[in-house]
């Protein structure tokens, strides 16, 4: 009797094995060409997309059915700038001394399933205490729900620079920081500072070129590496697989790290002409954060929400920023979709595609960065980005046509992402 039952366990097990899963959609994008084909069918096997068949195609009485006829079905999105370890609020500073890494983790947690459940099935974090490496272990184990998720890790600052993170504290606590802690102050320093992301175990390595708009310093947009560093930095990087993003506002800095071989320029807030021609002659990719400029320079007219350094530079950089993206899109900059979510609220990532719109970037435009362009990005353009054969199964669906309206992309019905229903 127990070898009956075995047997019978067995079966079950290859039958389910073998079961494939068919998407009936009613509509297909693909955001490479921005083409339609109504009356699809999907065929998912276990993590990957195994056919794409016209029609509704009949299934067999093993396979599962997922009826998405009213719906327009299209790749998983991509986020090329998150920050998933916090989210931005009045009390963020004082968290810094509150928060364990455990407090960190499973807020981390929450904010990776928020995003997860918008319609992004895969984030690059640029940033945090180091959790988002311990995030994306967990998430890759099954542990959490959310993005597939390339981490940062600890970007790398200067002394007082963007990232440094004793910045604000009283004297006593402050410290002198080093490679270890993401502080470089040398080209030695910017090699070592590569390795010791390389041995904690991130996938990619950000550094803040520039000051930024939220760390408690005076200069929102002054260079804050030497060439020398950067160079040290990508050259590092390249060694071990990495690639290198650059927070930058400030054009000066810009310079500095597009001609040091950074990948791709964050923001790009003060972006000057001659800088946009260096983008496109070193095939550097702009990553927008549109979001994140307005969202600062709203909350930045709320009286005690920033401390007076931050809202300063909020409303400084805040409106300058989605029109230099205009400009940046008309004079062919290469662009990547981003978001900066964790300045603002995780989950609100599809903002982005209005605000691109309101720029002058079609729709078409920024879906096609927000999936193809992003997975070339991740060296991914293989596996993710689009609906194909053998890609993995990371699908999406809406309700009516995302080129038509970017609000359609802010609600999200359907997730699959790896072969697996997160929402539906």
């Amino acid at each position: 009797m127990k070898k009956f039952i075995l047997f019978i366990v067995f079966l079950y097990s290859l039958s389910i094995a073998a079961q494939n899963t068919y998407l009936h959609c009613g509509a297909i994008l693909d955001t490479q060409t921005g083409k339609k084909r109504s009356e699809m069918t999907i065929v998912v096997f276990q993590n990957k997309i195994q056919r794409i068949l016209k029609g509704y195609a009949k299934e067999t009485s093993a396979d599962k059915v997922i009826d998405l006829k009213n719906k327009t079905v299209l790749p998983g999105l991509i986020d090329m700038h998150v920050h998933l370890e916090s989210e931005f609020g009045p009390k963020v500073y004082v968290k810094r001394f509150t928060n364990n890494e455990a407090d960190i983790a499973f807020e981390s947690a929450l904010y990776a399933n928020t995003t997860l459940m918008a319609g992004f099935t895969t984030v690059r974090d640029l940033g945090g205490t180091g959790v988002n490496i311990s995030l994306r272990n967990a998430v890759n184990k099954g542990y959490v729900n959310g993005p597939r998720i390339v981490t940062s890790g600890k970007a790398l600052a200067s002394t007082g620079g963007h990232a440094d993170p004793t910045n604000g504290m009283k004297s006593d606590l402050m410290g002198d920081p080093g490679p270890k802690e993401g502080v470089v102050n040398s080209p030695a320093d910017g090699k070592k500072a590569v390795r010791q992301r390389y041995k904690n175990g991130a996938d990619v390595i950000k550094i803040t070129a520039t000051g930024g708009v939220l760390s408690v310093a005076k200069n929102g947009h002054n260079p804050q590496f030497t060439l020398e560093e950067i160079e040290a930095i990508t050259s590092t990087a390249k060694n071990y697989g990495m690639s290198v993003a650059a927070h930058a506002h400030g054009d000066e800095g810009m310079k500095i790290a597009i001609i040091g071989g950074v990948n791709t320029i964050e923001h790009g807030s003060f972006m000057s002409e001659e800088t946009m021609a260096l983008m496109i002659k070193h095939n550097c990719y702009l990553i927008p954060t549109i979001s994140a400029g307005r969202q600062v320079a709203e909350k930045a007219l709320q009286p005690g929400f920033f401390p007076p350094v931050v809202a300063r530079k909020a409303l400084e950089i805040g409106p300058k920023h989605q029109k230099t993206m205009a400009i940046a899109y008309k004079k062919g900059v290469p662009m990547g979709f981003g978001t900066d979510a964790g300045v603002f609220p995780h989950g609100k990532n599809a903002i982005e595609f209005s605000y691109l719109l309101e720029a002058g970037i079609p729709l078409k435009e920024s879906l096609k960065a927000a999936t193809v362009t992003n997975a070339m990005l991740l060296g991914m353009e293989k596996e993710i980005g689009q609906l194909k054969e053998g890609f993995l199964a990371d699908i999406i669906a809406v309700e009516g046509n995302p080129l038509k309206d970017a609000k359609i992309l802010e609600n999200v019905t359907f997730v699959m992402k790896d072969g697996v229903v997160y929402k539906q």
